[in-house]
Order: C-alpha cells, then structure tokens, then sequence
C-alpha cells in the first residue's frame, strides 16, 4: 500500500511525499518542474524528473519534526509511532518551519487572503498552555491544529499582535515562537533571552525576542525571521532549512561527535549556495566565534539556517542561542570541534589557525574578528545588563553569564598575546 501526502511550498504544489513499504520517498510534480520560477525544496533535494529515495529524502522531512523526548510525546498523543516520520508528517505537517505544508491529497491549502482563523487566550489560558506544553508538546491532537517545529525544547507557534497571544488555526501561518523554560535548567527564558538581546546589540543579526511574563510565568517570544507582512496585511511565510536539511543529515545526527556536520561543511554550504558568499561567511564566522564566546556548546548544525529570498539563500539570524555553560550538569563539550578542539578550555590561537584553515578563510583575518568580539563582549554586555529598558538588571542568571563571558574573553585575548598556554575551566 502506497500512501502520499502533496508537499506545498508557498501556495504551490511542488511534489509528492510518499510511504512505500515503510520508506520514504519524494518526487517533484512534473508542473513544477516546468516552470521557470522552480526553485529547489532544499540544497539536497535539486531539480529533478526522477525520484529521491528514502536516504535522500528522509534528512529533510524528519528534519522539520520535533526530536526526542517531544518527539515520543507526540507521537503517544496522536497515538502513532515514534519512528514514523510520514504519520507524523501527517498529522502535524500543518505549519512547519520555512514555508512548507503538507497536506492529504485534495485537502485545501489555507490562503492568506480568506483571513486569518486565530484562537485568541485569556492570560489564564496561556498559564494552562504552558503548564500543558511539557506533557503534550504542540498541543498536539487539538482541533485545528497541525504545528510542528524541530528541536527538543517546549515551544509552541502562536501568534503574537504586540498585545495578544493567539494559536494559529487550519493553516494560519503563526508569527512567533512561544518558547517555554527548560524544566531541568534554571531560567532559561532569561538566559536565551540576555544572549540573542547582547548578539542584537553586537548588531550580529539574531532572531528578534522579548521575554514576556504572564500571572508570574515567564516565556520567550521569539518573532519568526521565516514569515514576512505583505503590501495587504496578510502574513506569508518565506522558505528556509537547517543546515542539516540542506547537507543531507538525518536529524538524530546532528552532532559532529555522532557523525554530524562540522564547521568546514557548515561554511562550504554557505560559500555553495549563497550569493554573493563572502559577508554570508563573515556572518557565519561571527555566530561561531560568539557561540563559543558565550559558552553555547549546543550550536549544532540544526541551529544554524539557510532563509530563501527569491532564488538565491542567505544566512539566517541566528536562533536557540543560550549559554549552556553556565549550567554544570551539561557537557563542556561543544557541538562542533574548533580546530581539533571540542572543550573551549583547551582551545588556544593555533586552534582558532587550524579552524581558520579548515574553514577556508584566512588565519590572520579570522584572529582579528575573533579578538575584535573578545575585545567588545564584556563591555556590550554589561552595558545591556544595566540598561533598565531591558530588564536584565539584578538578575541572578544574567550575572552568571557575563561572568563566564569575561572569563573566557579573557582566556581568548591573553592566549591570542602570545603568552603561556592556560588550562583554566571557563
């Protein structure tokens, strides 16, 4: 028995998904193939008459599910099976990362210009959501509903008018990510809040956030950098993928430990497809040598994104940017080598001189931008940690991280100088 689900992207059908014998496959229509305007769904998937397999086509499908722990909850909760990616597709295909839908064939694509169909909350029902998140991730299974994102963090897509909360229903593209705390780490809200507001005041470009407190709750609002306003009002989406959709790994491989990308296949991606690439890598550079500044050790190579404007992709902002460093019980270990480095510890100029030359980019130049960011960190930061139109002032988490953040600013520059290798813990 073949089953298939219509892959659309925009408001087109692009292709068929389809579950044969227990695997996967893709195929572009043929109609669209045959327009001028054809773009590819992902840099794995190119153009083609002929079919992907399920090695082929499983990276970027899986790829836009949630992982984990949320995963298996979901799949409890639509009562499906953990490991299948198509049912799951099924149900929770509905409004995904990028501009993909997933649709039973014959069932109408919602349109922006019929109006948007939003469920607006009471204070009180944002609390039970967030309350509910934990144990029924995406409110899967409630009418109205398909929503998915990848990642393994409570989050949920809302929508978010500057006032009022709302879950997007039968197709309503969302505008924010509502991103709950970690249940096992100490306030997270403010941790990734404080580190993509400092990459903001770095003008790094990160996703926009605000955290927001509801009846003595906190979460993060995090606006969507993949759904734009058009010249009428109506919200559309804007394709992107990860950078693991787009090199062809399965998610459960996203670390480079385990097999994943690693830097070097990070920046020949963006040097491929990217046009013009040079200030794309120096973006690049700059999310990596500030991840490994702020302590995130969690930057792998879903958290890094490829936004499509036209034919032609760009570096998207940066997002999932917290310092887990500041939390003993993670691991020290970061996501993807630095050199022949995973420990920041360890990491001295002559690893920055072989990630340079791994990368593709000159070591001198790399050296310069990564003392300029040693160099403005600190300051910037306790700048923004005092601004009170921020609201970071006082907090126990935020003083954490700055402290870490000198640290290992620090560390970098004295290293840099020429002086004795350290073996300091920062």
């Amino acid at each position: 028995m073949v089953r298939e689900l219509e892959v659309w992207l925009f408001t087109d059908q692009v292709g068929t998904l389809a579950l044969v014998k227990d695997r996967l496959n893709f195929r572009y229509s043929p109609d669209w193939l045959s327009r001028l305007d054809a773009v590819t769904l992902s840099s794995s998937l190119p153009l083609q008459a002929e079919s992907f397999n399920d090695h082929q086509t499983r990276p970027f499908f899986a790829g836009l599910l949630p992982e984990g722990r949320l995963r298996r909850l979901i799949a409890q909760q639509l009562q499906v099976s953990g490991q299948n990616d198509f049912a799951l597709l099924d149900r929770i295909g509905g409004e995904c990362a990028g501009a993909v839908t997933l649709l039973a064939p014959g069932q109408a694509l919602h349109r922006p210009e019929v109006g948007e169909d939003i469920q607006w909350l009471s204070e009180e029902e944002v609390v039970a959501i967030l309350d509910e998140l934990p144990h029924r991730p995406m409110l899967a299974g409630k009418v109205g509903l398909r929503l998915s994102l990848a990642g393994a963090q409570d989050k949920l897509p809302v929508v978010f008018d500057g006032v009022r909360i709302g879950l997007p229903l039968n197709g309503t593209p969302s505008s924010h990510i509502l991103k709950a705390s970690i249940h096992a780490l100490a306030d997270t809200v403010t941790n990734e809040g404080f580190c993509l507001a400092l990459g903001e005041a770095l003008q790094l470009g990160p996703a926009k956030s605000q955290v927001h407190c509801v009846l003595g709750r906190q979460f993060l609002l995090v606006e969507r950098y993949d759904r734009v306003v058009d010249a009428q009002g109506h919200r559309q989406r804007l394709h992107q993928e990860d950078f693991c959709q787009a090199l062809g790994a399965v998610p459960e491989m996203k670390y480079q430990n385990e097999g994943g990308p690693d830097l070097a296949q990070c920046f020949d991606l963006v040097r491929r497809v990217t046009r013009p690439n040079a200030p794309q890598i120096l973006r690049l550079l700059d999310h990596v040598i500030f991840n490994a500044l702020i302590g995130n050790h969690d930057a792998h190579a879903k958290n890094f994104s490829l936004l499509y404007f036209g034919k032609t992709p760009v570096l998207a902002p940066f997002y999932d940017t917290l310092s887990t460093a500041v939390y003993p019980t993670l691991t020290p270990n970061m996501a993807m080598k630095i050199g022949s480095k995973y420990k920041f510890s360890e990491v001295q100029a002559r690893h920055w001189d072989q990630f340079a030359e791994d990368v593709g980019l000159g070591k001198a130049q790399a050296r310069k931008r990564v003392l300029a960011l040693a160099k403005l960190l600190p300051p910037t930061g306790r700048k923004l940690q005092s601004d009170p139109n921020h609201g970071f002032a006082g907090q126990a988490m935020v003083e954490r991280i700055m402290t870490l953040i000198e640290q290992r600013c620090a560390m970098t520059i004295r290293r840099f100088s020429g002086k004795a290798d350290d073996a300091e813990d920062a």
